[in-house]
């Protein structure tokens, strides 16, 4: 039996039922009702794979996951994910959305440039970072979101479907309902999102060119990431915008989205950003933070399959460090 204390130091048992009916009424769990007719061109198909041709606005593990805790009724009957359908059966989906967190809305700024009922698009400030964690339990971009709309409890992560680093500025894109999260990530793991970043970083390059070289954690030290033979796929590329007697300003465009991606692979070929303390530890900084914007981001909405894109200009503090460079 699951156990929910009521009150400090007072554990009560409840069935399940109860259980799920307090978390209904104490906000923590929310109900969506699908329904749907199973088309007789999916004749032959397990269960969960046949909603998931009916339903392709959730993704099929959390349409398995429903199936699996009986809020799925086929002709009124339940039924297993490995079961198979024969098409015209009458689908009821009583959908229990429980909270995916358990992090706090904050009254914090939010500086939105697109909103809408399936998407926000943020330009975040360098320093804010984006996921409570260990020693950032509070003042995140997610405290934030989580004020500014609470319904963003009931989805993975707040919605939050891609992160930028804590001193990395500019936009991301947020999911407002799970239909927009499945498509977000789906887009992602097409790589038709489309991501670039301004920066600019030590030493002239000749030219631009694609740095695909595999990444994962740092052999030595967990907390960073490395160039390592069998570490995941990651792939950047990068055009000259404007050189400067001993730096160089990019345009880089992400194929993947790999844990600091771009400050590892500029390090790698020996052009580390401006102000990356991390990955340019050798040299002496003047520049509070990596010099690493979230310049345009473009995708397909989910739900009109509309081409959208936005752009954020420079913050003033990457303005300034150019101008200083062009001095040199």
């Amino acid at each position: 039996m699951p156990h929910f204390n009521l009150a400090p130091g007072a554990a009560q048992q409840l069935d399940v039922d109860s259980f799920l009916t307090l978390c209904l009424n104490s906000g923590i769990m929310q109900t969506t009702v699908l329904t749907a007719t199973i088309e007789p061109e999916y004749a032959g198909l397990r269960l969960d794979q046949a909603l998931a041709q009916v339903f392709p606005e959730y993704s099929r593990e959390r349409l398995k996951s429903w199936v699996m805790a009986g809020q799925c009724r086929v002709n009124g009957q339940d039924l297993r994910p490995r079961d198979k359908v024969v098409g015209g059966e009458e689908v009821v989906i009583n959908a229990q959305l429980a909270t995916e967190t358990v992090w706090q809305g904050e009254d914090l700024p939010l500086n939105i440039i697109y909103e809408d009922k399936d998407l926000l698009v943020i330009d975040k400030p360098a320093g804010v970072v984006v996921h409570p964690a260990a020693g950032n339990y509070s003042g995140t971009l997610v405290n934030a979101l989580l004020n500014y709309d609470p319904d963003l409890q009931h989805i993975p992560r707040a919605g939050i479907v891609h992160r930028l680093d804590k001193n990395t500025s500019g936009l991301l894109v947020v999911a407002r309902s799970l239909p927009a999260h499945t498509s977000l990530v789906s887009q992602l793991q097409e790589r038709s999102i489309k991501r670039v970043y301004s920066t600019l970083v030590h030493g002239t390059l000749v030219a631009g060119g694609t740095i695909s070289q595999p990444l994962g954690r740092h052999p030595r030290d967990r907390k960073m990431m490395a160039v390592v033979s069998d570490g995941k796929e990651a792939i950047t590329h990068y055009r000259i915008l404007q050189k400067f007697a001993k730096h160089t300003f990019l345009q880089v465009e992400l194929e993947t989205g790999r844990t600091h991606q771009i400050r590892v692979h500029m390090a790698h070929i020996k052009h580390p950003i401006v102000g990356d303390n991390v990955y340019a530890k050798r040299i002496q900084h003047h520049f509070p933070r990596q010099a690493l914007h979230a310049t345009q981001l473009s995708l397909v909405h989910p739900r009109t399959g509309e081409e959208l894109s936005w752009t954020s200009p420079l913050p003033q503090d990457i303005q300034t460090l150019i101008a200083h460079c062009q001095q040199l």
